[in-house]
């Protein structure tokens, strides 16, 4: 792994250096992390023999640097032949659509060989799951709907720390518009939008809990009128709002952390929980 990273950064590097840390040091400062990472528990001292704690951020970063050096392969062949592809964490989804299951086979074995301590295993349909959505081939068709695994238990809510209240109608809001981001249909975007209210009442929320926050994510683009039709053409255009909107919060979040990495950014907290925050923002906006 340590030689893996140090290779990374050659390869990606103008110069031997990291700002102002040298590819050498960073691989010494891995290598004590590696080889003398321990921890107590229950009056015992433990070490990590093999692999590293995912609760440790840096622990993703090696991930995705091991991932990234035969990653690369699969990359070109896939923008070659213009498919599509995506990976979260450890697991990959692309499109093969220009070769057979055999091709496709032996692309994957020249990778295993070449990787020995790479280990996947592949699922092949027209269509897949894929975390939580599912895909699928309908003649042609891109066709995707949200995926609830069948072991997982149905209409539970997250666990949350804090004011449960406040963080499940957050939950509620952000699950809908995950439904009308990969529901491609009206009709599966309406049953997901159903289950997540029952999810809700089921687990004691009331009807004006689950009705305000339905409101306020039908109101958002002024589509009140979209959760009792069933008009597939109006449905597409309220999707097309929402991946529009989501796409200018990921450019607001990228510009937001580059004004926090150059210490322009100041966070203003509202203590409270409930009062008079319409007076806390109008005293703001006068300052």
């Amino acid at each position: 792994m340590i030689d893996t990273v140090g290779y990374f950064l050659e390869d990606n590097l103008v110069t031997n250096k990291l700002e102002q840390v040298t590819i050498q040091t960073i691989k010494n400062l891995l290598h004590i992390f590696l080889y003398n990472n321990v921890f107590y528990y229950k009056d015992q001292i433990y070490t990590l023999t093999k692999g590293s704690p995912n609760t440790m951020p840096l622990s993703d970063t090696l991930s995705n640097i091991f991932l990234f050096t035969w990653q690369k392969k699969i990359l070109k062949e896939i923008k070659s032949k213009n498919e599509f592809f995506g990976r979260y964490k450890d697991q990959i989804f692309f499109t093969w659509n220009n070769g057979n299951e055999e091709e496709l086979g032996s692309f994957l074995q020249t990778i295993r060989d070449k990787n020995p301590n790479v280990q996947f295993q592949k699922l092949i349909g027209t269509n897949v799951p894929f975390l939580n959505a599912f895909v699928e081939n309908q003649n042609g068709e891109l066709f995707t709907r949200v995926y609830h695994h069948p072991i997982l238990p149905r209409y539970t809510l997250p666990y949350v720390v804090g004011h449960s209240k406040l963080a499940h109608g957050d939950w509620f809001r952000s699950a809908l518009i995950r439904a009308v981001c990969y529901c491609s249909s009206i009709e599966h975007f309406n049953l997901e939008r159903i289950y997540l209210e029952l999810t809700c009442l089921a687990n004691g929320y009331s009807i004006f809990f689950v009705e305000n926050n339905v409101q306020h994510f039908f109101g958002y683009f002024h589509a009140d009128t979209m959760r009792y039709l069933k008009d597939q053409t109006m449905y597409d255009k309220f999707r097309h709002d929402w991946f529009g909107y989501m796409t200018m919060q990921y450019e607001l979040s990228d510009k937001l952390q580059t004004f926090n990495d150059n210490d322009c950014l100041i966070h203003l907290n509202y203590l409270y929980e409930f009062g008079p925050k319409c007076q806390f923002n109008q005293q703001f906006h006068c300052l």
